[in-house]
């Protein structure tokens, strides 16, 4: 009976994830999402046992996939987790994400408001200041994430969603997640976009009455934007750029890129640009794309 040589499993990245970020910023959520979609999860173990849990992950069948919130309310956390994640990092069949959830500083007060839960580093002052002493002290710990997601303007449901895009690009074993958004900058910039583009100098379909109640993925609307001469040279370059970039953080081994795309209310211009960007960057090898418009359903 002849043996069969059986091939070593490489290791899956997304079967050990852990979620930390700013109080307030909806790592509860976070949890629960991750729950629904197959995970065990942990929430606030202390700093010290992530390596034990991690080994555990990684050794037992039962426990496929795990992920654990973990933040300042764990009184280690600050100054261990730097190099208990760096211990992660380096474990053999691990191959850990980790996942830093923010949102503005005016969302993080209305929902310490809304909720009257104290801040964990207010001890007696007021919310306002906890949350600065926090984003200064998570700075470092944000530094090391593979993923920033703002959470300002994301429902429950479009963090799960986000949760479960990790997820699926991580099962694809997707060497680049990259995510084309189109926004409004006079709804503000996205805080974790890596490269942005503003899209403004193009004619605005806003000002044509028929134009405006539609949007940027309208046929009205890219006819519109199409027979403009700088659309289409402007396009041209903007394709050419990126497809030189891209391959670039591929090579380079970054997991996850966004490119922002803004024009003035982030219905017409910038989704037009986003939508027209996907299929150059889809047609390149080992990247996977996804397109998003954060200000589409506004008011026109």
């Amino acid at each position: 009976m002849s043996a069969v040589r059986r091939r070593r499993r490489e290791p899956e990245r997304g079967r050990f994830i852990v979620v930390t970020g700013l109080s307030g910023a909806g790592k509860s959520q976070a949890i629960r999402a991750l729950e629904d979609l197959g995970y065990f999860c942990v929430d606030n173990l202390p700093t010290q046992l992530i390596p034990t849990l991690a080994n555990l992950s990684r050794r037992s069948p039962e426990l496929p996939k795990v992920a654990l919130v973990i933040d300042v309310r764990e009184g280690s956390f600050l100054r261990q987790f730097p190099r208990v994640w760096a211990k992660l990092k380096a474990t053999p069949g691990l191959d850990p994400l980790l996942i830093f959830l923010e949102a503005s500083h005016e969302a993080l007060v209305r929902r310490f408001s809304e909720t009257r839960r104290p801040h964990p580093l207010a001890h007696g002052r007021p919310v306002v200041e906890g949350l600065r002493t926090e984003r200064r002290q998570m700075q470092k710990i944000r530094d090391l994430a593979d993923e920033i997601v703002d959470t300002t303007q994301l429902t429950v449901h479009q963090l799960r969603e986000r949760f479960l895009e990790f997820s699926e690009a991580r099962t694809k074993r997707q060497k680049l997640l990259v995510t084309l958004l189109s926004f409004g900058f006079k709804h503000g910039l996205p805080v974790d976009a890596d490269l942005v583009f503003d899209v403004r100098f193009l004619p605005n379909p806003h000002f044509v009455d028929r134009l405006r109640p539609k949007t940027g993925r309208d046929a009205d609307v890219v006819r519109f934007l199409e027979r403009q001469p700088i659309t289409g040279e402007f396009l041209d370059k903007l394709r050419d750029l990126l497809t030189f970039l891209v391959p670039q953080y591929v090579r380079e081994g970054k997991s996850y890129l966004t490119i922002a795309i803004g024009c003035t209310g982030g219905r017409h211009r910038s989704v037009m640009v986003a939508e027209a960007m996907a299929a150059p960057l889809r047609a390149l090898k080992g990247v996977g794309v996804q397109v998003r418009h954060r200000d589409v359903e506004s008011e026109a």
